[in-house]
């Protein structure tokens, strides 16, 4: 079975809220990426003095004083949504991969984004204001 690296780097990592937790938070530190990763709702201050739990409580004082949607637009958390729509759009050409090993598989996703961009080049909408 084919391994991916380990070793690659990561710049950012986008996720939801369920996995504002400490364990997830540390694994991303670890490799040396930012987390970015809004408080949950009811998300309350940690209390040990861990420089990623400092870093947290500043977020989570931020995100209250600024609000939630000011802080995604800061930070670009709104990407995450883009990237789940677009990963969304290629599951519906399949949501099963047929291909058993690990570079086949990424040569069948890299023909459905292709089948996907040649789609949206074909239908993007031409957007007029009316007045």
């Amino acid at each position: 079975m084919d391994q991916i690296p380990l070793d690659e780097r990561i710049d950012s990592v986008y996720t939801d809220g369920a996995y504002d937790t400490k364990c997830c938070r540390q694994l991303i530190s670890d490799r040396q990426a930012h987390a970015i990763i809004p408080p949950r709702k009811n998300a309350r201050p940690w209390k040990d003095k861990k420089l990623g739990s400092l870093e947290r409580n500043e977020l989570l004082k931020t995100v209250k004083h600024l609000g939630r949607m000011l802080w995604k637009k800061w930070s670009g958390y709104h990407r995450r949504s883009l990237v789940e729509t677009k990963m969304h759009c290629i599951k519906l050409l399949g949501d099963k991969l047929t291909a058993r090993h690990f570079q086949s598989q990424v040569n069948e996703i890299h023909a459905r984004v292709a089948v996907l961009n040649r789609f949206t080049e074909l239908g993007r909408p031409h957007t007029q204001v009316v007045t």
